[in-house]
């Protein structure tokens, strides 16, 4: 969170001109960049709404919770108010999302969905914009997993009046999702006042603060369940609003014979694959033709594999990019491409077929596909040669067809703590955006530290799997991979040779080899530990700790990164590939690899110069042997 006083107190700072600049201070230690004009705006104007009628209600001892961050995501809830329930005298806390609107309106056939004026398409309806952080709230936080019923929300709309967003309360309204408006005032401080006793919140504040915060929720362990049973994730803000989106072309593409693509862009971690995922088991469960395609080997044969278990009809719904070669136009209702950045030019390889080399783009072969296409992609995961999937590829060939395309961009993410100032760190220090590598300020939310050996790296992640947490390691690719195994031999070849330290990459083609499970299952399979993970079986996937071994492909060199691409041995590199593309590439390989640790990431490089750089950048990392204990 960003500030934490009573109300009076904040009610006083907004008095003396100090309140915005002291939100300001804070969001840029704890992000790392700097709040926009509109958001200081909204500090500006709304939170006073909110303190002056919580003063008139006499609840100027209640706790407030500014930017209260959610657990283990980048998302902010506006404010939290904790306090005392004025019956049962036990805590009790109330979610307020602000609004400056004035007017709102419901979507068209989608209530769930508003169209403000201020915004281009239509956003999630903040009653259950609220709603989301109140249930979200409710499952991660240990003060509230076990008392669900001390936690409700409202939405203040305190410019706006009734006859501008009473369409908004088409949305079915609870303890959990409540409106109200400035000429409902009376009635929000009636609602304050049930939830909230004059007494001092501090003590309640300090219970949420100290709740104990539930592991998050892995998608492939619970991948089986999503698919076929109901949805085992909370969708937050934009993430809900993509679902909604698909859902409601799905509903438009039924009636009237329309077709819509649907591009969704995020950051790793920003919960692209959850949202895949609910919606596939949601339209999976309706009995709607829909199909989920990635380019990735690991992925679609570990979705088979986990969400398919015993069930063929469900390993059937995951396919690759190439599959659709010969698909019937609009042949489904919808095809959901995830990973969409690792789409290629076309689908056609060496192994296919002469009558089916039609030189169609793949892009083109599955929006043709289904009358709703949907694409999840990453613009900075591109990893390969040849792998073209971006949003304004996707929208060109939409538009050619005279198609409508919808994006939605996912802000927050899940991955790393939450720890959106890692994220930017991440890219900062490797020339992907900013000025250059700045010094990381740990931010509570993930541990970050550096190691000058492969077997401190090694022992540090030991440690922790015998805690009980996940650990994968995982390099740049610098060292040849091993691809015919030798059956008389005892044991994995070592392949990444590191002085007198030796492991072996994943191992190659589909099937396990000597307890070590075959590539695609490297990442979630608990015996893929003891092997390094490169980037096309990291990709993905997601694990508690991770450890990262920078190679000779990527090193620091006075004031600058320098990218020697004769030290990889992809072999997806040619002498065709040009150098722009071999250096964007590795740098976005090395992206990928930092950003898959949720508690956190410990990094070796191969060169004393760089391994001197990073230690220069984490001065302040947690010592190895006090980190992650739980």
């Amino acid at each position: 969170m960003l500030l934490r006083e009573s109300v009076t107190s904040i009610a006083a700072r907004n008095l003396e001109g100090s309140l915005a600049l002291q939100l300001t201070e804070n969001f840029v230690h704890t992000h790392g960049y700097r709040p926009s004009p509109a958001e200081v705006r909204s500090w500006e104007r709304s939170i006073p709404a909110l303190t002056n009628a919580l003063l008139d209600a006499g609840l100027g001892q209640v706790e407030l919770l500014l930017e209260y961050s959610l657990p283990l995501t980048s998302k902010r809830a506006d404010a939290v108010l904790a306090g005392v329930h004025p019956v049962t005298g036990e805590p009790s806390y109330v979610v307020v999302e602000l609004k400056q609107w004035s007017e709102a309106h419901p979507e068209d056939e989608d209530p769930l969905l508003c169209r403000v004026d201020a915004y281009p398409r239509p956003v999630l309806n903040p009653i259950e914009q609220v709603r989301g952080y109140c249930d979200y709230l409710a499952s991660f936080n240990g003060a509230l997993s076990q008392n669900p019923d001390r936690i409700t929300g409202a939405v203040y709309l305190h410019n706006a009046a009734e006859f501008g967003v009473a369409g908004l309360r088409t949305v079915t309204s609870s303890d959990r999702g409540m409106l109200f408006t400035s000429d409902k005032r009376g009635s929000f401080l009636d609602f304050l006042r049930s939830k909230l006793s004059p007494a001092s919140g501090a003590t309640a504040a300090d219970a949420l603060c100290d709740g104990k915060i539930r592991p998050s929720t892995r998608l492939m362990s619970v991948a089986a369940q999503e698919v076929r049973e109901r949805e085992q994730f909370v969708l937050l803000d934009e993430q809900r609003l993509a679902y909604e989106l698909v859902l409601s072309a799905v509903r438009k593409a039924q009636i009237s014979d329309h077709k819509q693509v649907v591009v969704v862009t995020g950051g790793p971690g920003s919960g692209k694959s959850v949202i895949a995922l609910s919606l596939l088991g949601e339209l999976y469960r309706r009995g709607i033709p829909t199909l989920h395609a990635t380019g990735s080997q690991s992925f679609t044969k570990t979705m088979r594999k986990v969400a398919g278990a015993r069930k063929r009809e469900v390993q059937d719904l995951f396919k690759y990019f190439n599959s659709f070669m010969t698909a019937e136009r609009n042949s489904l209702d919808v095809l959901i491409c995830d990973e969409a950045h690792r789409i290629r030019k076309t689908s056609a390889n060496r192994y296919t077929k002469a009558e089916l080399r039609s030189g169609r783009a793949q892009i083109e072969e599955l929006i043709d596909a289904a009358r709703v296409p949907v694409f999840l992609l990453d613009q900075h995961q591109v990893v390969r040669p040849g792998e073209m999937g971006t949003v304004q590829q996707i929208q060109d060939v939409a538009a050619a067809k005279k198609l409508d395309c919808q994006v939605i961009s996912l802000e927050s993410q899940f991955r790393c703590g939450g720890s959106d100032a890692y994220l930017h760190w991440v890219v900062r220090l490797l020339g992907l955006e900013g000025t250059g590598p700045v010094e990381w300020e740990p931010d509570g939310l993930i541990v970050l530290d550096t190691v000058d050996s492969p077997q401190e790296l090694e022992e540090f992640l030991t440690a922790r799997q015998a805690e009980g947490y996940e650990a994968r390691m995982s390099a740049g690719y610098c060292w040849r991979w091993t691809t015919q195994l030798d059956p008389s031999r005892p044991v994995l070849p070592a392949d990444v040779v590191i002085g007198d330290w030796a492991r072996p990459w994943n191992v190659y083609g589909d099937r396990a080899v000597l307890g070590a499970p075959p590539a695609a299952l490297w990442a979630t399979d608990p015996a893929g530990f003891g092997q390094v993970g490169c980037v096309y079986t990291a990709q993905g996937f997601e694990y508690d700790w991770s450890g990262v071994i920078l190679g000779p492909d990527l090193v620091w060199r006075t004031d600058r990164w320098v990218v020697d691409r004769s030290a990889s041995k992809d072999p997806a590199f040619t002498k065709a590939t040009p150098d722009a593309d071999v250096d964007r590439l590795i740098r976005n390989t090395y992206k990928v690899l930092l950003t898959r640790g949720m508690v956190g990431t410990v990094v070796y490089s191969t060169d004393p110069e760089t391994r001197e750089k990073l230690r220069s950048l984490v001065r302040t990392a947690v010592p190895v042997a006090a980190a992650g204990q739980p």
